[in-house]
């Protein structure tokens, strides 16, 4: 008993003194955000779009949550993890044109995505999406969803000759918003996120609403992790988004019609 006291108890002292240094620290001139599984989810055509490819190569299928895992680091890197260097260039050729046609099919924009780029457009601060998703498609899809006018600037992974976590892709980024990493924070859902900013110096906050799980972010040594949008808007910027209304709004996502 006394054991699981001092143990609630060191879990209570841990979660103020993270938080607090979370808040203590959002100051920031400049937000990036990741945006697979951050600000959107659009794993059911990507998911889509690989096995497509595979098929065309009469390669076994992958399951759904397999692809989810494996996804983060661009659609090459990607198609290697699942079939190997030697036939992943054919496949990306045949990925590309399918997920084209299909991209916006039961694609989510994330509860809180909307409200906290909204949020932080008014308070002044320069948003920018920072994506290893080709940088055509990124733009296409935040456009569908009506975010384009939230946003800066978007950068993804063919708008350079790099790819996150390289420092270059990093720096590339902080100099097109004319910033350092020390007034700039990444938001991501990913190790890959937080290897990007780590590689700059840039502080890093993590949501659950991706590939990586509340415990499994736990262990990354981001400056803070959160459930989701709502929180992590409530527990870094004091921005309150999640009242009732918007709650009920958005609890299964702003699901956006194909075009």
């Amino acid at each position: 008993f006394l054991s699981m006291r001092y143990s609630n108890a060191f879990d209570l002292i841990a979660n103020h003194f993270f938080q607090g240094r979370a808040t203590e620290q959002m100051t920031p001139h400049t937000v990036l955000f990741d945006l697979d599984g951050t600000l959107i989810d659009q794993f059911k055509p990507i998911y889509r779009s690989y096995v497509h490819a595979l098929e065309q190569l009469d390669l076994p299928t992958v399951d759904f949550e397999t692809v989810k895992r494996t996804v983060g680091g661009s659609v090459d890197l990607t198609m290697e993890r699942l079939i190997g260097p030697k036939l992943a260039p054919r496949a990306v050729e045949i990925f590309l044109p399918y997920f084209d046609k299909i991209m916006f099919e039961d694609l989510i924009a994330l509860p809180g995505a909307e409200e906290i780029l909204e949020s932080l457009k008014k308070q002044g601060k320069r948003l920018a999406v920072f994506t290893n998703k080709r940088g055509d498609a990124a733009r296409s899809t935040l456009d569908h969803l009506g975010f384009m006018p939230l946003l800066d600037e978007v950068v993804g992974a063919n708008d350079t000759p790099w790819r996150k976590p390289q420092p270059e892709f990093s720096r590339y980024v902080l100099e097109k918003m004319a910033c350092s990493a020390e007034e700039s924070c990444l938001i991501g859902d990913s190790p890959f996120d937080l290897q990007s900013a780590s590689v700059v110096g840039m502080p890093c906050h993590l949501v659950a609403t991706g590939t990586h799980d509340l415990e499994q972010l736990a262990q990354t040594e981001a400056t803070s992790v959160h459930e989701d949008l709502f929180a992590l808007a409530m527990e870094c910027f004091a921005l309150d988004l999640d009242s009732p209304a918007k709650a009920e709004d958005h609890a299964d996502g702003k699901t956006i019609a194909s075009a």
